[in-house]
């Protein structure tokens, strides 16, 4: 007999349990709303503008210690963040400077006569324009948008013979999405740079992907059992990909936590990014896509007979 993950005959009731998922997913997303608008995101210098310079230390120093050998080079805005070794690497971000040439050499000078010579090293120099992270910044919301809707009508052209309300499943299922991972930057303070932008995207095209496999079971279902509700004939459907899903889901979230813990900072925040993406898309192809589609057909099948009678 072979192993198997969920007996082919479970019959989880989901869909019975959509009007509580959908409440708890507006207020998750309400909240993420919120901080975005208040708190906002710790934007990178690809979206912020300014510069950035990694420094490595032979021996753990405290930040003041940076920011001090930092003062005679009269930088602005100047913020000095542990990059997780302990004291031993930092990312010192300050507004933009005229000379960009010199001054990873003038970073190392300083830092040479305050803590010695060798004992620190400029392991990279990065700077944007203020008009040029402005820019990114717009430009990169653009592409969310953009594609968020570009999925969302790709899914209503495809299964437009059922319904046109999978697009529209899709649509706020992405949006879903995209606001949770958003919300969880926003709360962890990852930085936010044209790495976590690609994730992002990543995750709305992995969302979609899971809300496809569980559209298109529905659709196969339908056409089998006519005459079966359309709550019984999802229910029945997400119970049929259930293996799948969570085999399919759980390989990459089981990759992304090593990465995340193993990958190093410059990879943190865009595996983390990719974590609850994957995880909230999942999720929302379940407890988000399908509950809008059902109450979509619901009311159009209630005006229907509403206008007959």
């Amino acid at each position: 007999m072979s192993l198997q993950l969920i007996p082919p005959d479970i019959n989880l009731d989901f869909v019975g349990k959509r009007k509580f998922f959908v409440a708890l997913s507006t207020v998750i997303n309400v909240v993420a709303l919120v901080l975005l608008m208040v708190v906002g995101l710790n934007y990178g210098v690809d979206f912020a503008g300014g510069s950035v310079v990694q420094v490595r230390l032979a021996a753990p120093v405290s930040p003041n210690t940076i920011r001090s050998a930092l003062d005679q080079l009269r930088l602005s805005d100047v913020t000095v963040q542990d990059f997780g070794r302990s004291g031993r690497e930092y990312l010192v971000r300050f507004g933009k400077v005229e000379n960009m040439g010199s001054l990873g050499r003038e970073v190392q000078r300083v830092l040479d006569r305050k803590l010695g010579a060798g004992k620190s090293q400029v392991v990279r120099v990065e700077s944007v324009g203020a008009k040029v992270g402005r820019n990114l910044r717009r430009d990169a919301f653009g592409a969310v948008i953009v594609a968020t809707l570009f999925m969302g009508t790709f899914i209503a052209i495809r299964f437009r013979k059922v319904s046109w309300s999978f697009g529209a499943g899709a649509v706020i299922a992405l949006i879903h999405d995209v606001l949770v991972v958003v919300g969880a930057l926003v709360v962890t303070q990852l930085q936010f740079d044209l790495t976590t932008l690609a994730a992002l995207l990543t995750v709305i095209g992995y969302s979609v992907h899971d809300t496809i496999i569980v559209s298109d079971r529905i659709r196969e279902d339908a056409m089998v059992r006519r005459r079966e509700s359309l709550a019984s004939i999802m229910n029945r459907a997400i119970n049929e990909t259930l293996s799948r899903t969570i085999l399919t889901s759980g390989t990459a979230i089981a990759v992304l936590i090593v990465l995340l813990v193993l990958g190093g900072p410059i990879l943190r925040p865009s595996a983390f990014t990719l974590l609850v993406g994957f995880i909230t898309g999942t999720y929302s192809s379940i407890f988000i896509a399908s509950p809008v589609v059902l109450f979509w057909e619901q009311r159009i099948r209630s005006q229907a007979l509403s206008r007959a009678a």
